[in-house]
């Protein structure tokens, strides 16, 4: 099957993982809604704002270019209740001198001839003298506006004076002035009616017009400029924390780590991402213009719609860049809203500086501004400051696209333009764009690998012919590796297949048949000095593998067993290039697991299953399996019959489109299988690929599994001994970073195992009828049977029922077996059997048997010791792991003249390590067992007893170990 390569490659997995985050977003709609219209909120919101703040200042024009001033013609005395905060009953005017009826008349032609309403004389309040008047406002406020005060001299000669409240008011943001209000209609309707009756010509015209000043607009509150900033910053927040959330999620589970195994390109998942968010970005920004001139700002219809379009992109494209950089820092995806609050409230209160001029002025240093310019929110708020200044009154016409270059309008400073704020948006976005790039490589990936500080000044990394990983934090100080000592095996498998990587290493033999070649791989963690906040944490180096030898063949597969911490997943780690190998090498087809170039080659032939699902749970299977099939490099043409025959073969079709958040735990495993063929890998990497699964299911995967072997080889990990028994044609059993056997599982079992197991089952009786008084076999059949297995070969039924008895026959007793069930065979009517089975142990127990001797051999090479408290006298006796007879110091007699011993039961917990499971009774040491120093009474004292440590404090006894050669042969003597 041909697959692509180089640009090509490139090409078809950028489309693959664009339409990957599109179909993301798409099942993701009210996240996607939310990040191109939550301006449509703000937006609103600022209008609300705008119109309140205008309703507040709509009773004066001093905010509007006034340049042909209509007059106010006799502006009526208005009614008292229109004055604020009056009090009911109210009046509309007082007056004083009642005792002249000239005066009164005036009065009269006042209420008479108000323009536009007469004045009732009920809302009218006559007094005598001006203390009266005086008196009563005293002790009625707020119940009238104004008081006229009359005075009639002579015939030719009338005085008045005006008497109102000074104080402006203001309710609900509109300003009252007594003065234009109260004040001047009083002033004219007295004069008016004075002059009528000094010159006795009542209709004589008397027209007053008020005209203010033509002048401009002033500046008003713009919300736009005040809270703007901050309300954009919130609208861009959304698509930075979905960003975030997206990228970390992705490293969080694994996703992006399995792709790379598939041989993904960093480039193509950059661009991808940066393409799909641009696209977003790009139509927010558009949005952003089309609410505003829907909501008719000035600011969105004044300006041209380039500048400010431009303005809301760059921004919002900076923040993206910025998000970009900032995943490379976070671990967890719950943690993207935490940083996105952080980095709002901090650009809330940079943009607050920047609102008042800071550091945009020429009092500023340049300095400060280059630095203050490289924080995205400062430049939004600066800009949006600028195009509001720029509108803030009806005869500003904004900035046009041929004007961005210059100084804005009402921009006293001017030191910097909207041109400037754009090369600052675009410089920076390249600026956080590789940051993000580098601080990826350089921060540990979730396999704790990254590149050294200054990895791209290697000339390999731009050939891709070099570049190599480092281990642990930027703030660790790594360790030097400890020497790692040559250990001979001791299985003979084992040193054979070691010997023959070794020759053919040395030799330069390429063998067709060998699909990976093992030679000496080496993987040591480093000890490291990790420095924190507030303390420093040192790790002791940890060897997980041990010079690892051994040839996987083509056409078949090879099953790695071992327990939880063997080295199994650090072997496919460093065969996948996850993990670098600390020393030795590994050939995959010849190419080189410990060269980039070779490695880039190697993932265009794997394919993996890894322990933990490598599916978004918003994509189907069948979109998963596109998508995989575009990273191996399939061709176009090929990739829906190649999805389709994969559901097939993983019973998945009905499935196809359903959501993998949806399937079982097995049906996530069998896409996992599916994706791991996809492409026909030359080398298939399944890591327990049938956990979860039913047993049908399971066994259909085996199927699949072993039909695969065909034209490649295959690499099973597995924790059941069934399927490893089934599947596997070689099999490779690891513990302790080193691989203990190797070979087929009969071999394995023959040579690890406790030896053959007999089952032998019995009639119902010995005549085979059962007796009329009872049901059941005569055991006394079963007695017999056991005295013919103890009398031929020495050994003891393990299990033992009415039906049946199990044997387990040691491997040195073979010789014997042909004659022994020859002669059963003879004897079946005599013991009643039914039938006889003959086979080997289980490979389970060759597996515990193997890890349980790797725990010993671990345990005795540390010195541990664990204490053993013996139930007859509470004593208390430390002694090594895995000891099976322990001599007791101190407890010799004349009767017992080496004292006693006891044979301890050991048994592996849940993490493999091996604990004391009891012990037997205590027995005397047998005649043949010589005292040691040891076991002097001068060294250990009386039985029981406790000695003393170095330190003088009480502490347990240390048991003698007994050889158990010398305890079988004591016995074998008796």
């Amino acid at each position: 099957m041909t697959l692509q390569s180089g640009f090509r490659l490139l090409t078809q997995q950028y489309k693959a993982l664009f339409r990957k985050n599109l179909l993301l977003s798409w099942r993701n709609k009210t996240a996607t809604l939310l990040q191109l219209f939550a301006s449509l909120f703000f937006l609103f919101l600022i209008f609300a704002i705008q119109k309140a703040i205008d309703a507040r200042f709509s009773s004066t024009t001093a905010l509007e270019s006034v340049t042909d001033p209509v007059p106010l013609v006799s502006p009526p005395i208005p009614p008292c209740e229109e004055k604020f905060y009056v009090k009911v009953p109210c009046f509309d005017f007082l007056w004083s001198g009642n005792g002249s009826a000239r005066v009164q008349s005036i009065v009269n032609g006042i209420m008479a001839n108000n323009p536009g309403r007469s004045i009732p004389s009920s809302k009218v309040l006559s007094f005598r003298t001006e203390a009266e008047v005086d008196d009563y406002l005293f002790n009625n406020p707020m119940h009238c506006p104004g008081a006229l005060h009359f005075r009639e001299i002579n015939s030719t000669v009338i005085s008045y004076g005006i008497q109102t409240n000074s104080t402006p008011q203001a309710k609900r943001g509109i300003f009252e002035d007594p003065g234009f209000k109260f004040q001047i209609p009083l002033q004219i309707a007295a004069e008016r009616e004075i002059a009528r009756s000094l010159i006795a010509v009542p209709n004589f015209s008397w027209l007053v017009a008020l005209t203010e000043f033509a002048h401009p607009a002033l500046s008003s509150f713009s919300a736009m400029d005040t809270i703007g900033p901050a309300f954009f910053l919130a609208t861009a927040m959304f698509g930075f924390v979905l960003q975030i959330s997206s990228l970390v999620t992705e490293k969080e589970l694994k996703l992006r780590q399995a792709m790379t195994m598939m041989g993904l390109y960093d480039s193509a998942y950059w661009l991808s991402w940066l393409t799909w968010e641009g696209i977003l970005t790009l139509l927010s920004s558009i949005f952003i213009i089309f609410f505003g001139m829907m909501f008719q700002f000035d600011f969105f219809l004044n300006n041209s719609f380039a500048v400010v379009f431009l303005v809301f992109f760059l921004f919002e494209l900076n923040m993206l860049s910025l998000a970009f950089m900032l995943s490379a820092f976070i671990s967890k995806a719950s943690s993207s809203t935490t940083a996105g609050f952080s980095l709002f409230i901090v650009g809330f209160l940079t943009q607050l500086v920047t609102a008042f001029n800071f550091p945009y002025t020429q009092s500023i240093s340049k300095l400060i501004r280059v630095i203050w310019s490289l924080f995205p929110p400062n430049l939004l708020a600066e800009a949006l400051s600028l195009l509001a200044g720029a509108t803030s009154t009806p005869q500003d016409v904004g900035i046009s696209w041929s004007r961005r270059a210059k100084c804005a309008p009402n921009d006293d400073e001017c030191v910097i333009t909207i041109d400037d704020i754009y090369k600052w948006l675009v410089g920076t976005f390249f600026l956080w764009f590789v940051l993000a790039i580098y601080f990826d490589n350089i921060i540990p990936n979730v396999s704790g690998v990254r590149k050294s500080l200054f990895y791209f000044l290697n000339p390999g990394y731009w050939t891709g012919k070099g570049g190599k990983v480092k281990e642990g934090g930027i703030c660790s100080c790594m360790g030097s590796l400890p020497p790692q000592e040559h250990i001979t095996p001791d299985d003979e498998d084992v040193l054979a297949e070691e010997n023959l990587v070794k020759q053919q290493a040395r030799e330069g033999i390429d063998d067709p048949n060998i699909a990976v070649q093992i030679r000496g791989l080496l993987k040591t963690y480093p000890g490291s000095t990790n420095i924190g906040c507030c303390k420093c944490k040192k790790n002791s180096p940890y060897h997980a593998l041990k010079a690892l030898w051994v040839n996987f063949e083509k056409d078949l597969l090879f099953c790695l067993l071992g327990p939880n911490g063997a080295g199994k997943t650090t072997t496919i780690n460093c065969l996948t290039g996850i993990t670098p190998a600390t020393g030795g090498d590994a050939l995959i087809y010849g190419y080189s697991i410990r060269s980039s170039t070779g490695m880039s080659n190697i993932r265009k032939l794997i394919g993996v299953c890894p322990q933990f699902d490598i599916l978004w749970d918003a994509l189907s299977g069948k979109e998963h399996l596109h998508l995989f099939a575009s990273i191996n490099g399939l061709t176009p043409s090929l990739i829906n019959s190649v999805v389709r025959k994969s559901l097939e073969e993983v019973r998945l079709t009905e499935a196809a489109k359903m959501r993998a958040g949806s399937y079982s735990g097995g049906m996530k495993r069998r896409l996992s299988v599916a994706i791991a063929l996809i492409g026909d890998p030359k080398l298939v990497i399944l890591d327990e690929p049938t956990t979860g699964m039913d047993p049908i299911t399971r066994r259909h995967v085996w199927d699949i599994i072993e039909n695969a072997k065909r034209g490649r080889a295959i690499v099973l990990t597995t924790h059941s001994m069934e399927e490893a028994d089934i599947l596997s044609d070689r099999i490779g059993i690891m513990a302790k970073g080193r691989l203990r056997c190797i070979g087929t599982s009969i071999r394995l079992k023959s040579r690890f195992g406790t030896g053959f197991i007999a089952n032998v089952s019995f009639n119902d009786n010995g005549n085979g009828q059962n007796p009329p008084n009872r049901k059941g076999v005569d055991t006394t059949l079963h007695e017999d049977v056991k005295q013919f297995f103890k009398q031929r070969l020495n050994v003891s039924p393990k299990e033992e029922s009415k039906s049946f008895l199990t044997f387990v026959i040691p491997h040195d007793r073979e010789e014997l077996l042909s004659n022994f069930f020859a002669e059963l065979e003879d004897r079946e009517g005599e013991f009643g059997i039914s039938d006889i089975q003959l086979g080997l142990t289980t490979l389970e127990e060759v597996f515990l048997n193997i890890a349980r001797q790797a725990e010993l051999e671990n345990a005795t090479a540390e010195g541990r010791l664990v204490t053993l408290t013996l139930t007859t006298s509470g004593a208390s006796v430390e002694i090594p792991v895995g000891a099976r007879f322990i001599g007791i110091p101190g407890t010799e007699t004349e009767e017992n003249p080496r004292g006693i011993m006891v044979e301890v039961y050991w048994e592996q917990d849940y993490n493999g390590s091996l604990c004391i499971a009891g012990h037997s009774a205590e027995t005397p040491v047998p005649p043949n067992v010589e005292p040691t120093a040891a076991t002097s009474q001068n060294s250990f004292g009386r039985a029981g007893s406790l000695r003393r440590n170095s330190f003088g404090r009480a502490g347990p006894v240390h048991g003698v170990v007994i050889d158990p050669d010398l305890i079988d042969s004591s016995n074998s003597q008796h």
